[in-house]
This record gives C-alpha cells, structure tokens and sequence, in this order.
C-alpha cells in the first residue's frame, strides 16, 4: 500500500534519514517510535506527502509520488491520506460537524453527501451530540474524536498521526488508543502513528524503529 525506498531527507547540514527503507500493508496499524531527533516526525511527513525527500521515492497504492505535479498531490493528499495531530487543528470558528466536512468540501462533496458521512463518523466516534459544539466547547478528548473524524471523512487508504495522544491526559489517551484499535478492525483502516507511549507501540501489528536516521532491524 506504502512503500519508501532509500529515503534521505537533510535540513541544511543536518541528516535526518540516512536511506529508509519501508512498506506499509492495509489494514494494519503501525507504530514508529525513536528517541527524539531520531527523524519520526520527518518519516511520517514525507510517507504523508507533506514533505519531499532529497533523494529516494514513496509509493502510494502503486502510484508514485514523485510523479505528480504540486496540484495534483495537493488532490491526492486530500482524498487518499488522513492525518491527526498532537493538537487537533480544528477552525475555532466552525462547529464540530463543519470542521469534519471540510476535506470532503475541498473534494468536491455535496453539502448532503458531506454532512451524511460526517454525522456517521461523529456517531460512531460518540459524538452525535456534540455536532453542533464549537471546539471551544468540546473537551480535549473529543476535540480530538473530531480530529479523528475529519481524518476518515474522505475514507483515505491511510491515516497518520503524530503523537496523538501527547496532549491528552491518562483517561482520553487510552480511549482514542482504543479508538485507532477499533477502526482497524471494525472498518480495516490502516494507521501510520509516530509514538514515545511504549504500551501502545506494543499493541501495534508493527513496530517501526528508527535510531540515527534509519530503521532498526
């Protein structure tokens, strides 16, 4: 589904990843972890597209990503790949409902066809009564539920989230850990996660150890 190969990324004199090697199956759920500086945060943003490597390709369902012009990955991005971050990045003037929409908007989506997947994310995730909720008024964890939701809205071939729990306390982090668990199994989705929480990696179908810019065996 993803596959990198002899990936290297430097910043200035910096090198980050020194020729990462990887590949991605569907329906799993992946954990990269790494003391910091170890380039997790680097891999995750150039198997998102986010970012490009210096030297090396990233494959995505066969496509590779070097191919596309910069209109053209901006599409790509929106359509095949979720993300979720540390902080949820959610429009403070929108309600929870139209911050989930917004991708598939961007897609090309109906109101109707959006709002009908963005209600059933935002059921499933618990949070039917809180659609009308400004995220000033949703708690941290559900912030993040709706984080979660806008990720799946445009159903992508993957989803990758950079220590999504950090900012959570104890109770909403074994929840939305719980959270990634079920979409897996319930829906097949698949999960790239850039992690320092060692009992959840342990859970993971795959852990992804990078030390010095490079995957350990």
């Amino acid at each position: 589904m993803v596959k990198a190969e002899n990936i290297h990324k430097s910043f200035g004199q910096v090198q980050v990843l020194k020729g990462v090697n990887l590949e991605i199956l569907q329906g799993k759920l992946y954990s990269i972890v790494g003391a910091s500086g170890a380039g997790k945060t680097t891999l995750l943003q150039i198997l998102g597209t986010l970012s490009l490597p210096n030297k090396g390709e990233v494959y995505i369902h066969g496509q590779k990503i070097s191919d596309f012009s910069e209109k053209q990955l901006a599409s790509f991005r929106n359509l095949q790949l979720g993300f979720v971050f540390q902080f949820h990045h959610l429009l403070p003037e929108f309600t929870a409902l139209e911050n989930v929409c917004i991708p598939a908007f961007i897609a090309g989506k109906t109101h109707g066809e959006a709002k009908k997947r963005a209600l059933e994310l935002l059921g499933y995730l618990g949070l039917e009564n809180r659609s009308a909720h400004k995220p000033s008024e949703l708690s941290g964890g559900e912030k993040q539920r709706v984080a979660v939701a806008r990720a799946l809205v445009n159903n992508p071939v993957v989803v990758m989230a950079d220590e999504p729990s950090g900012n959570l306390d104890s109770q909403n982090r074994d929840e939305l850990h719980e959270l990634f668990f079920a979409l897996r199994n319930d829906f097949g989705h698949t999960f790239i996660i850039v992690t320092h929480d060692n009992s959840f990696a342990e859970r993971s179908d795959s852990i992804i150890h990078i030390k010095d810019g490079v995957i350990e065996k």
